[in-house]
């Protein structure tokens, strides 16, 4: 059994796009940055996550363009206000684009079950979590049906997101 690529390798294959489609409202609510931020810790999101900010920087500096789209509810969870707070450090840092959506302005979109990452609108990780928003498994496929569903899926949320920085918390 061969083992799945990391996301290194998925980036470093990566030719030209890759986009993020993140719908849940918390995710691993055991991550001790969480649990830190959570206690009034200051963080350096490229310093706590220099792997992560090291990988992207390569991929945005041969041209890969990077987005990341999330849907939320608002008023938005303790979880969303931490991701929102580190975004900036972090996702925009080292050069990804990020918007947000309001999931009430998301009702009419067509949207798969579950978050991933499209890498050249050809490759999909599908992302599956608990109930309790913890990491279990990554799925990846080529099918291009899937491919075509989160590609389209991804740009009608994209589409109406706010970039991060004209989203408003409230």
């Amino acid at each position: 059994m061969t083992r799945p690529p990391t996301f290194e390798e998925l980036f470093r294959d990566c030719q030209r796009t890759a986009v993020h489609l993140e719908m849940r409202d918390a995710y691993m609510k055991s991550d001790p940055a969480f649990i830190d931020w959570q206690a009034g810790v200051v963080l350096d999101p490229a310093e706590r996550w220099a792997d992560w900010h090291a990988i992207v920087t390569e991929a945005t500096s041969r041209g890969v363009e990077v987005r990341r789209a999330r849907v939320v509810s608002t008023p938005v969870s303790e979880y969303i206000r931490f991701e929102y707070d580190v975004t900036d450090g972090l996702n925009i840092a080292a050069g990804e684009e990020v918007r947000w959506l309001s999931r009430r302005n998301a009702t009419d979109i067509a949207l798969p079950g579950n978050d991933f990452w499209l890498f050249d609108s050809r490759l999909v990780l599908v992302n599956h979590f608990d109930g309790e928003g913890e990491n279990m498994e990554v799925e990846l496929t080529e099918d291009a049906e899937v491919a075509k569903l989160c590609e389209s899926a991804f740009e009608a949320v994209w589409k109406r997101a706010r970039p991060h920085a004209q989203f408003e918390l409230a």
